[in-house]
């Protein structure tokens, strides 16, 4: 389920966003990563809404960087 639109998808439509156990924040690819994730929508509204609202930071108990987003926002 997206964090964004609380809209239930299949994974290959969503980003998934991994705290990883050394408490950095990656953009899962293809492989899975072990830590806390949060799924969200493969679109820029999506995207923009999660930022404005610090979705992000909310999902994963930690502060998210802007950088993120950007990341995100370019592999839309």
């Amino acid at each position: 389920m997206c964090i964004a639109t609380r809209v239930i998808k299949s994974v290959d439509e969503l980003f998934r966003i991994v705290k990883t156990p050394n408490d950095d924040i990656v953009i899962e690819e293809n492989v899975h990563i072990p830590g806390r994730g949060a799924y969200i929508s493969r679109n820029i509204d999506a995207i923009k809404t999660a930022q404005k609202r610090k979705l992000l930071s909310r999902a994963l108990k930690c502060e998210v960087k802007e950088e993120i987003y950007e990341q995100l926002l370019a592999k839309c």
